[in-house]
């Protein structure tokens, strides 16, 4: 006998092609630990559905006709709506998620992504955790790589620890709990290897994480 889901994950489709749309929601439809609450067809419909829904996740195209991906995230975050975004991508031809990264989306996934692949990075990003498929992170990391000489010091065995667990979605809290350390200590770890590696968040960490072989 199947068994409910403990909690249904809610979220909003951005994409301006309604094929894309119609199989978004036909996928989620099939899995009942998720509930599509709407769709959007640009960036600005996005906001304001997601204003008026709070989805727990934001499913987000980057290039779209009358409002982009990166316009709208940036304008979810200076609201400061609960809501994670997930950016899905063609990437050969989006440019903007880089972009995306700083602006504040909490995820990036390729269009063509496996179902389950896709169903596990909206349960990682409705838990505030960071989604980025080595593949993606492989795309990024041209653009992310900082040419100073503090972006090639090494890392300690420590920072290690903690990207690596950056990489696997784990939280701050948990990252502490694995390892005997405080969230404080934690976040401290963290802004070392930021610098290091000359990025500004865990994303684009991982991202250079996997292109120096830090991640396998």
């Amino acid at each position: 006998m199947d068994r409910e889901p403990a909690r249904v994950i809610t979220l909003i489709v951005v994409d301006d092609h309604p094929v894309v749309r119609d199989g978004l929601r036909g996928m989620f439809a099939a899995a009942p630990e998720f509930r599509v609450l709407g769709e959007a067809a640009d960036g600005v419909e996005g906001v304001e559905m997601a204003a008026r829904l709070d989805p727990d996740v934001v499913l987000m195209d980057l290039r779209m006709p009358g409002g982009g991906g990166v316009a709208a995230i940036t304008e979810l975050t200076r609201r400061g709506a609960r809501s994670k975004v997930l950016v899905l991508t063609t990437y050969d031809t989006d440019t903007d998620t880089l972009p995306a990264i700083e602006a504040g989306a909490t995820g990036y996934l390729l269009k063509d992504a496996p179902r389950e692949e896709l169903f596990t990075a909206v349960r990682a990003a409705a838990e505030g955790r960071t989604v980025l498929s080595p593949a993606v992170a492989s795309r990024l990391v041209s653009a992310v790589r900082a040419p100073s000489a503090a972006g090639n010091e090494t890392l300690s065995a420590r920072e290690r620890e903690v990207l690596r667990l950056v990489a696997r979605g784990t939280s701050n809290r948990e990252i502490a709990a694995e390892l005997f350390i405080s969230e404080a200590t934690v976040k401290t770890h963290l802004t070392h290897l930021f610098a290091k590696l000359g990025v500004k968040d865990r994303a684009a960490a991982v991202a250079v994480g996997y292109d120096r072989g830090i991640l396998g």
